[in-house]
């Protein structure tokens, strides 16, 4: 599942199998990015961290299925299967609208967020998240000024930021390791975001 070796749940101990418990899923699972760091728990620890707050923290104010999609245009832009797949299921879930949700990964995949069904805001967000994404030194304040233009407050900016800036952060680990979506369960995430210490996947 990884090109580097892995410590599975049941041969964790100490640090590594309380953080185990913290992010675990049914039946002990452990999603496989979190396991990459298993030989380097603090590593984990951050990157987890890092992950509930910036996509999974009440004090979001952006619908949590945009976080997703954000995310999972990201990934696609930087060619990453895994997790397109885990958030695109997340995305589905949270949104409650499977063709809406089928139509708007078509849109991602094919490149045209024209015909993406989503309104002209979230398309100035996808926009910025693909400037982001290929060519971050391209950014410039007018980019914000638009984004604050079309109804986004400095907050939610942020947000749109930070979940695409943490994406591209995941996907290099993903595919910097070679890490497979073989026997994760697709669309698990830490759902409690009125809790930012509650990390287990569900």
């Amino acid at each position: 599942m990884s090109w580097i070796k892995t410590v599975p749940y049941s041969n964790a101990t100490g640090k590594l199998k309380k953080l185990y418990d913290r992010v675990k899923g049914p039946d002990n699972n452990i999603d496989n990015i979190m396991m990459l760091h298993s030989l380097r728990p603090h590593s984990m620890e951050g990157h987890m961290a890092i992950y509930k707050y910036v996509l999974h923290h009440s004090g979001n104010k952006i619908p949590k299925w945009f976080l997703e999609a954000l995310g999972v245009w990201v990934s696609s832009l930087n060619e990453c299967n895994y997790c397109v797949d885990h958030h695109f299921a997340g995305m589905k879930r949270l949104l409650g609208d499977t063709p809406r949700a089928d139509a708007i990964r078509v849109a991602i995949e094919t490149r045209n967020l024209d015909a993406a069904p989503l309104d002209a805001a979230q398309k100035l967000a996808m926009d910025y998240a693909r400037i982001l994404t290929r060519d971050p030194a391209g950014l410039t304040k007018d980019h914000t000024i638009a984004l604050r233009n079309a109804g986004y407050s400095d907050g939610e900016i942020l947000e749109i930021n930070q979940v695409s800036a943490y994406f591209s952060y995941a996907n290099r680990t993903v595919l910097g390791l070679g890490c497979s979506t073989k026997g994760d369960i697709l669309g698990l995430s830490p759902n409690k975001s009125d809790d930012p210490d509650n990390w287990n996947h569900t």
